[in-house]
Parts: C-alpha cells; sequence; structure tokens
C-alpha cells in the first residue's frame, strides 16, 4: 500500500495566470511532497499585467472548507496568503483555534501577509491589516512579509540590516513566534538576505540576486516551501533554510509568460 504523505493547507485566493495564490501553492506542495488541501478565500481576475478584479468567497464557505479537510483529514501544517477583507481574517482566526492549528496548538501555522502589489501598492484597508496583526499574527509560527508589508505593517522602512533587525523587532511585538524579513526587495543590494528571528536567535539567510523580472509568486512559493518542510517534521530555521534554497532554484529557472512579469518555476524539480 502507498504510504500517505503529510498534508499542507493553504488558505488563500486564486490566481487566474496561474502564477501565484493557490495555485503556486499547490504546486509547491507537490514539489515538495506533501498533498495540498485549499480554503479558498478569493476569485481574483488577473494576468502578467497585474489584478484586475477579485471577488470574495462568502465567509462561512471561506471557513467550512478549513473545516472538512481538518476535520477528515488531518493537517500537518498551514499557510495563509490573500485574506481578502477584516471579516475574513477574523473568522478564520476563529476556526483556526476551533480546529486546533497555530502555535499554541503545535501544529505550524504560516502567514504571509499579502498586502502589497508586485509595485508595492496596499491591497488591503486598514482595518485587515490591522486584524493581520492583532488576531493572525499572535497564531502565527512564521511569518513572511516582503519589504512592502513591512512598510505597510510597522511603518519601517527597510534599507539595510540595521533597519531590517529593526523590523523585525517591530513585527515580533505582534506576537509571532519566529519572523523572516525577507530581503527581495532591496534591489540596491548585491545579495538577498533575509532575516530570521524569535527574538532571540537572529540568522541572516543570503542568497545570490538573479537578474530576471519573472519573479511573480515568489514569496507565496517561498512561504509553501517552508509551510511542506514544517508538515514534514522540521523545525523551523531548517524549515526555512530549505525554503529558501527552494525559491532560489524556482527564481533561477523563472521563465517570461505573457507581456508583464513572468512567474517563478518548481519545474525543476521534475527533472
Amino acid at each position: 500500500m502507498t504510504e500517505t504523505p503529510r498534508t499542507a493547507l493553504t488558505i488563500a485566493g486564486s490566481d487566474s495566470g496561474g502564477g501565484a495564490g493557490i495555485q503556486a501553492d499547490l504546486r509547491t506542495f507537490f514539489a515538495n511532497g506533501v498533498h495540498g488541501m485549499v480554503a479558498l478565500t478569493a476569485v481574483t481576475v488577473q494576468n502578467s499585467l497585474g489584478v484586475q478584479g477579485f471577488s470574495e468567497i462568502p465567509v462561512d464557505v471561506v471557513t467550512g472548507q478549513i473545516k472538512a479537510v481538518a476535520g477528515d483529514m488531518g493537517v500537518d501544517a498551514a499557510k495563509t496568503g490573500m485574506l481578502a477583507t477584516a471579516e475574513i481574517i477574523n473568522a478564520v482566526a476563529k476556526t483556526l483555534d476551533e480546529v486546533h492549528i497555530g502555535r499554541s496548538s503545535g501544529t505550524p501555522f504560516v502567514v504571509d501577509p499579502v498586502a502589497a502589489s508586485m509595485t508595492g501598492h496596499a491591497l488591503l484597508r486598514e482595518e485587515a491589516l490591522e486584524a493581520i496583526r492583532t488576531e493572525l499574527f499572535p497564531r502565527a509560527t512564521l511569518i513572511t512579509p516582503n519589504l512592502d508589508e513591512v512598510r505597510l505593517l510597522t511603518g519601517v522602512e527597510v534599507t539595510g540590516p540595521a533597519t531590517q533587525r529593526e523590523a523585525a523587532e517591530a513585527l515580533l511585538e505582534f506576537g509571532s513566534e519566529w519572523v523572516l524579513v525577507k530581503g527581495g526587495h532591496l534591489d540596491a543590494a548585491q545579495d538577498c538576505v533575509d532575516l530570521l528571528s524569535d527574538g532571540t536567535s537572529w540568522v541572516e539567510l543570503s542568497g545570490p540576486r538573479f537578474d530576471t523580472r519573472n519573479t511573480h509568486g515568489g514569496g507565496d512559493t517561498m512561504a509553501s516551501a517552508i509551510t511542506s518542510s514544517l508538515a514534514k517534521g522540521a523545525d523551523v530555521p531548517t524549515a526555512v533554510a530549505e525554503g529558501k534554497r527552494f525559491i532560489e532554484r524556482c527564481v533561477a529557472e523563472s521563465y517570461p509568460l505573457g507581456a508583464g512579469v513572468g512567474p517563478v518555476s518548481p519545474f525543476w524539480r521534475l527533472s
């Protein structure tokens, strides 16, 4: 009999272009050997040029999806992506408590606070950002903001190592167990340096910066790779290091698609 793989749940929106959102999450889960499950929060209308619109999924349907898979299949680790509104965020937080997902329950929970577009503009209203700070972050094993999201959530503008650490300290005040401040958007830096901390240990993960515009879905892919490792039993520093290696290869193998920004690619796993 075939052995059942570990399971990972993504609570996120869809990407009609297939490069980000639950599409990126599911193909990353697959590439990392875990069974992916979904609680869809929104349907976006988008392509390589950006998001033209989206439609929210009713809150009871979002929470119903979480309860259905957690109650039957079990969840070894979970992550969030686009949650669209404060109402959805608050309902998801309550439901996670009910199904015992989150740092207090022992089931790893990664929050990728999708709050900024590719150009750095806010995707969420302030009440939704506040719900992320007060409802999701305290339940999170790990949060993985990019620098635009750091700015929206804390007001800290990261320009180098000192302000990156300042941002991590500010984010940890919201209550997550660990924070990963990603440095990919710091274009002036020669390398991509991510900073991981639980407030006691500080780990810099440095990697190459590739000369490509095709980075769509990079944040989703990295968070999903980390979630996959957590689902398989890795501790947070190990899972983040594995996720870092995975996304580096995905960016190196990214491809052009459409007239805008192409996606990062996990297809290298097939070889």
